[in-house]
């Protein structure tokens, strides 16, 4: 098996009738999916999304893909084909837009839509190219053809990429629910007929290749929901992600089954249904959706409510009602329904909003104690399955952290794979496919990219090691007037703590530090203000460091007196 190795340099020049696959994002995180293919000078890039931060990254909104390796070849992009319409594979596209706007984007009826809107944000008119399943197209020298795969929000599709350089199936996020709701199952046959002409490189889906047997059929989550619609005594809020439109059709049938009214809360959820339903992908019964003052005055008995944020995130509907700051109040008989995945990493997010709206009374139904979830991902033996149908040449897992990349490489090997043609890349790796082999070749830059408001990568890790010493140890200013000719303190220093629990007199020592310091650079003829406080700022930071075992940051200001 080829592992990225540190040491990776730059790659060489892309020999001729060579393919380049580089992903700079997607492989080891779950999200900000990007993959770039190079031929012959033409660059097609299929997915842009973000990644959402985590706690170690206060302050940041999203993660985006680092565009600087093909920054100064923006005009050799011919497209940008988006798989489907999650916010990890289109997030990123109204950054990657700002840089060239006319970069056409090749994506479902469905997908299109859903960019289009998150574009108008941007104030971005996208140069649009629908495709559907069966379709064949070409853009540059990329003979695009777009197979149907099912995933927990309609109209994915899986892309085959034909160049001169070789044949690669890219499978996008996808699971095969035998039982769709949409009747639009992953087409295997057309999985087996790229197999018959030849795939030289796979790209799938590694997400649930740490999950044995098959990934559930959504149609199994009916009696769960039905149940809860028919013992609920006073209102339904249902939580779902603002994009799975098959579960909340489930929930739509339901609530018109028991004769209740519905209301959507939430901008994304009100928006991504607006589209959904105009499109024709929601199907809504007659007068079944009210709006929510209109709902507020009927029998709690009769109403369902519908919004986003079943992962936890502050702002988010579901914990802003659990912390009383939502114009919901969730009170006692009420049923909250989590119909959503819990985001790696954010379980104890969830775990406190399921107590906060249990403390109000509120019955919570969630995938730990009920059938209302299933993933959107092919679990192992559905990959399996893939792998024998395709037979590729060679495989790269996606789309998963390092653990389900391996995961899914053993199970390539499992189906009598050679190792040495499964390649194990990271974000940033640069695999060459060359007479019907891929290598691994170089590395080039992909780091994070943060986005914090109106901000593109300002913050850097050196940001937000700031703000997690501000959060977690605290920040002392001191304040120093010093006499320009003697180098000495001209009035005892201020110090203006926050954060940080102190004795009113905890700072006294520090003065015999500051007068140290002064005395040092004095000697060494340093008068600089900025080398002062620089100088300052460690001595202080030690000192603060010994006292107290706790590193504050010291922002030091020298004034001349």
């Amino acid at each position: 098996m080829s592992h990225p190795h540190p040491e990776l340099q730059k790659p060489p020049k892309l020999a001729k009738g060579a393919l380049r696959v580089v992903a700079l994002g997607g492989l080891g995180e779950i999200g900000r999916n990007m993959t770039v293919f190079e031929f012959d000078g033409k660059l097609l890039i299929v997915d842009c999304g973000v990644l959402f931060p985590e706690e170690h990254q206060p302050g940041v909104d999203v993660i985006l893909p680092d565009f600087s390796w093909i920054r100064d070849r923006l005009e050799s992009i011919v497209g940008i084909v988006l798989t489907h319409g999650h916010e990890d594979h289109i997030g990123g596209v109204p950054y990657l837009l700002r840089e060239r706007r006319d970069i056409p984007v090749i994506a479902s009826r469905l997908t299109l839509a859903l960019i289009t809107e998150k574009l108008k944000e941007h104030q971005i008119r996208p140069v649009r190219d629908e495709v559907a399943e069966g379709d064949r197209k070409s853009f540059g020298p990329f003979d695009l053809e777009f197979l149907a795969v099912n995933h927990s929000i309609p109209d994915g599709l899986a892309v085959a990429i034909r160049t001169p350089g070789g044949t690669v199936l890219h499978t996008g996020d996808f699971k095969m629910d035998q039982f769709p709701l949409d009747k639009r199952i992953t087409d295997l046959r057309g999985f087996a007929r790229l197999g018959e002409e030849g795939v030289d490189l796979f790209l799938t889906d590694s997400t649930n290749a740490e999950v044995p047997g098959f990934t559930t059929s959504e149609r199994e989550l009916a009696p769960a929901i039905e149940k809860v619609f028919r013992t609920a005594p006073r209102r339904v809020i249902v939580s779902s992600f603002a994009s799975h439109v098959h579960r909340i059709q489930q929930v739509l049938d339901t609530a018109h089954e028991h004769g209740r009214k519905v209301s959507f809360v939430g901008r994304s959820m009100v928006r991504n249904m607006g589209v959904a339903q105009d499109l024709g992908y929601l199907k809504v019964p007659q007068n079944l959706i009210v709006p929510l003052a209109q709902l507020e005055k009927m029998a709690p008995n009769k109403v369902t409510l519908i919004c986003t944020g079943s992962q936890g995130e502050p702002l988010a509907a579901l914990s802003r009602m659990a912390n009383r700051d939502h114009k919901i109040r969730v009170g006692e008989g009420d049923t909250i329904l989590m119909a959503s995945s819990v985001i790696p990493g954010n379980e104890n997010a969830i775990s406190n909003v399921i107590n906060g709206l249990t403390r109000w009374g509120a019955n919570v139904v969630h995938k730990g104690n009920a059938k209302v979830h299933v993933s959107g991902h092919a679990s192992a033996g559905e990959l399996v399955y893939c792998y024998n149908i395709v037979k590729p040449k060679n495989v790269m897992p996606v789309h998963g952290e390092y653990r389900h990349l391996r995961a899914n490489a053993d199970l390539a090997i499992s189906t009598g794979m050679d190792p040495k043609n499964v390649v194990l890349a990271e974000d940033g790796v640069v695999v060459d496919l060359q007479q019907g082999k891929a290598t691994i070749t170089g590395k080039v830059q992909a780091g994070n990219i943060y986005v914090d408001a109106q901000t593109v990568g300002g913050v850097t890790e050196a940001t937000l090691k700031d703000r997690r010493t501000l959060a977690e140890e605290g920040v002392v200013t001191v304040l120093a007037i010093v006499d320009a000719d003697s180098g000495q303190l001209a009035d005892p220093p201020d110090f203006l703590v926050r954060g940080f629990v102190h004795e009113p007199k905890a700072f006294d020592p520090a003065i015999q530090v500051i007068e140290k310091t002064l005395a040092h650079a004095a000697r060494e003829g340093i008068g600089d203000a900025r080398q002062l406080e620089q100088m300052l700022a460690r001595d202080i930071g030690r000192w603060a460091h010994k006292t107290f075992r706790r590193s504050p940051l010291v922002i030091p200001i020298v004034i001349d007196a």
